[in-house]
Parts: structure tokens; sequence; C-alpha cells
């Protein structure tokens, strides 16, 4: 059983490591970049990780 999961990125507000588990919304953005929304566990808020 695989139990990694991949980070989506750390907090901007307290560093903490995002998993793909956190992840809340995907989206493409003006510039065609790919944008994330994300609850941080730590934190408890959505944020865009970095």
């Amino acid at each position: 059983m695989n139990t990694d999961e991949s980070s989506l990125g750390r907090c901007p507000d307290c560093g903490e490591d995002i998993l793909e588990a956190w992840l809340l919304v995907e989206y493409e953005k003006e510039d065609g970049s790919e944008g994330i929304w994300a609850e941080c566990p730590a934190c408890d808020g959505v944020v865009a990780p970095e």
C-alpha cells in the first residue's frame, strides 16, 4: 500500500506542507497557467500553496 501523497506546496501564511488530500479547487488563470486553492491543515484556512 502506498501512503505517500504528493505535496501541492507550502502554506504562504505558516509554511506548513499541504498535501493533495487538502486540494479544494483547480482552475486555469487568464495567462493559461494552473491555479489551485487548498485548505491548510495547520491554519484551518483556504490558501494558494506556494
